[in-house]
């Protein structure tokens, strides 16, 4: 099937011409017909295969015969951060660039509020905002939700992670109870499910991958690390014998982000950190860079992880196994896009094997383990020569006759330092 045979408007067609794309994906195929007919939709599809735009092309076309009024937006789509709500406002001006009187704002944190009031009193077609944001111009008296025709609730299942269900039922219970409700997510696990039954009436259905699966263009790789401080050595290892033309590596922990990027920079890889603790505007510069091609590797939190859509992105590393199973998925899932193929990388430590066993039971497979020649060692402790073992033992034996003198000196001291080829990130030395 081809975009022409949707009964798309003759400026959107144009537009997705442009855009490079001929064909719809398999979600873009049965969402577009179904929201064309005025129908609630619970789209299930993995990340990469154009959930955006399975909803933003049709809702060009909704909405391109109306007219807004001051701070009354006719159609509302909430996302959990502010990168996927960017990302979704790109889509709108990309696909609706020949409907030029369609409005649209995005409301999130982080920017100033009051150039978003000043956008909303002009009236928008389209709102894209986070939920805390919104929430925020409701209580001040700023905006009027009454005239809301379509909801569309994206990237449902990071909104339960990210806390946001509170949230998200005070906006639907403000919102007018007759809408067409559009539900996108990569997973569902049971308490989504529940969102979507209280959400949707008699929607259209659209799954077009198991629920929670890996895409099937991206190589997996397991990648066994004996210590923390031998992470370092292995990605070294992996960058040099991968040919990386841009990657993500996701971080557990937004202290060691920096730590990590420090680090590369030290081995003059060039690289930005992104985290939720940063301030937007250098979240923004980072992924801007990142994607003109100025920076090689972002190095993130899973805050990057949903949605964001980096064309031709070759890699993924996992510098920590995640947590959260799901957010494996979502993490791979920057690689390997629109039909691309991409490599991803998981350092696994002992104790990880529990998060890992997740990860398994999630994706239905095991992931391979790849054998990295000359890495293993890498997180060994450094061989203390025999005259110098017993040195140090007699030495600490007749400490430990001695109550009132200070303890053995630690034999992994050493390894801190040297191990590496130099000074070790603070958050790899043994405490």
């Amino acid at each position: 099937m081809e975009f022409k045979e949707l009964g798309l408007s003759d400026g959107i067609l144009k537009a997705v011409e442009e855009s490079g794309y001929k064909n719809p994906t398999p979600i873009q195929e049965q969402a577009i017909p179904a929201i064309q007919m005025c129908r609630d939709v619970l789209g299930l599809a993995q990340t990469g295969t154009g959930k955006t735009a399975a909803f933003t092309i049709p809702m060009i076309d909704a909405l391109a015969g109306g007219r807004a009024k001051a701070r009354m937006p006719r159609s509302l789509i909430l996302s959990p951060t502010r990168e996927l709500a960017a990302q979704i406002s790109e889509n709108f001006v990309k696909y609706g660039k020949y409907h030029s009187k369609l409005t649209m704002a995005l409301i999130v944190g982080g920017t100033s509020m009051d150039e978003q009031i000043r956008n909303l009193e002009r009236g928008v077609d389209v709102l894209i905002a986070t939920p805390g944001r919104l929430l925020d111009l409701f209580d001040r008296g700023k905006i009027l939700l009454a005239d809301i025709k379509i909801l569309v609730i994206d990237e449902a299942d990071r909104m339960m992670d990210m806390g946001f269900i509170p949230d998200l039922e005070k906006i639907v219970s403000i919102l007018p109870p007759v809408r067409q409700t559009l539900f996108f997510s990569a997973t569902m696990p049971p308490p989504i499910k529940k969102l979507a039954d209280k959400y949707l009436s008699n929607p259209k259905v659209i799954t077009v991958s198991p629920p929670s699966s890996t895409s099937a263009n991206v190589e997996q790789f397991l990648v066994n690390v004996a210590h923390v401080r031998g992470k370092t050595a292995m990605f070294m290892k992996l960058y040099e014998q991968e040919d990386v033309k841009n990657a993500f590596v996701f971080c557990n922990r937004k202290r060691d982000i920096n730590e990590v990027c420090r680090f590369m920079k030290s081995r003059r890889i060039s690289c930005a950190p992104m985290h939720g603790d940063m301030e937007q505007d250098e979240r923004t510069a980072a992924l801007n860079s990142f994607k003109a091609g100025q920076v090689q590797i972002l190095v993130c939190s899973d805050v990057a992880a949903r949605g964001l859509d980096v064309q031709g992105m070759s890699h993924v590393f996992n510098w920590d196994v995640p947590f959260n199973a799901e957010d494996y998925v979502h993490r791979i899932g920057r690689t390997g896009r629109a039909g691309a193929t991409g490599r991803a990388f998981t350092m696994v430590l002992p104790n990880d094997e529990k998060a890992l066993g997740n990860i398994h039971k999630l994706i239905g497979r095991k992931i391979t383990v790849l054998e990295v020649a000359g890495a293993a060692t890498a997180a060994e402790k450094p061989e203390v020569p025999a005259v110098q073992q017993k040195e140090r033992h007699h030495n600490r034996n007749q400490k430990q006759s001695h109550r009132h003198r200070q303890p053995a000196e630690d034999l992994d001291d050493d390894a801190n330092s040297d191990a590496f080829g130099g000074e070790i990130p603070a958050f790899l030395q043994k405490k």
